[in-house]
């Protein structure tokens, strides 16, 4: 990396931050267990991911993928058909995968950690209140029991990376752990829903439409508060606030 002529701050916020310098991205991670986490799933991961070039607590080295990310959230992709039901077609890999040994976030977590942040966000005046109860509401679909598959947790489209119709690999796998499929690609498409029917199409197997927009106000409505206290933008258009308002 002699020849490197600038460092990119990929993201940077009091828990982590992304750097890349030439064809390595640093990051650097004030909590190892998620390093932990991610550099363990990479390697149980039967689809393509970033290799480990090094790590040496707090840092972790990694290979920049070859080509660029799907799309971002509040921006048009302008990722083919092909390559939504790729990445589509990438997570039933995953999910067809044998379980890590780490378990998710249960059912009754999920619910408390909403209620609370529904309550705040109401409370302080952050949204209105018919908005969230409405999402809250539809959320509601999401809070059954679902078989455990191995999901990413946090299969956002920035994390997808794509050369033509071809995935290269799938970054940022801190979130993974046994979950809910239908989170993923909820996850997948949040913010996206014209490419729900393609990335359905690639995943091919029947899914639950009702409860894929479930997940999309239940991970809205938590994303909130954090986005805001570590100096993201929910309100920017095609983001969060957005999607919740595009909710049922």
């Amino acid at each position: 990396m002699a020849d490197v002529t600038k460092v990119e701050v990929v993201v940077a916020h009091q828990e982590r931050a992304t750097l890349r310098v030439g064809d390595v991205f640093l990051k650097i991670d004030a909590d190892q267990t998620r390093t932990d986490v991610e550099v363990k799933a990479m390697t149980m991961a039967p689809i393509p991911t970033p290799e480990v070039l090094w790590r040496k607590p707090p840092a972790l080295a990694l290979a920049a993928l070859r080509g660029t990310a799907l799309g971002r959230l509040g921006e048009p992709s302008t990722a083919s058909p092909a390559a939504w039901a790729a990445a589509g077609a990438a997570a039933r890999l995953l999910h067809d995968a044998p379980l890590p040994p780490w378990p998710g976030r249960s059912l009754d977590e999920i619910a408390s950690r909403l209620d609370g942040e529904c309550e705040w966000l109401v409370a302080d005046g952050v949204l209105p209140a018919d908005l969230v109860t409405r999402n809250r509401q539809v959320a509601e679909a999401a809070l059954r029991p679902w078989t455990p598959v191995f999901t990413h947790g946090d299969l956002q489209i920035a994390h997808v990376f794509v050369d033509g119709d071809e995935i290269t690999g799938v970054v940022d796998w801190s979130e993974a752990s046994q979950g809910d499929a239908l989170y993923d690609l909820a996850s997948l498409t949040l913010g996206h829903e014209e490419h729900l029917s393609d990335v359905v199409a690639g995943y091919g197997a029947d899914v639950d439409l009702d409860v894929i927009r479930a997940w999309w106000s239940l991970r809205s409505l938590l994303a909130v508060r954090w986005l805001v206290e570590h100096g993201f933008d929910p309100f920017s258009p095609g983001c969060e606030v957005d999607v919740l308002k595009a909710g049922p």
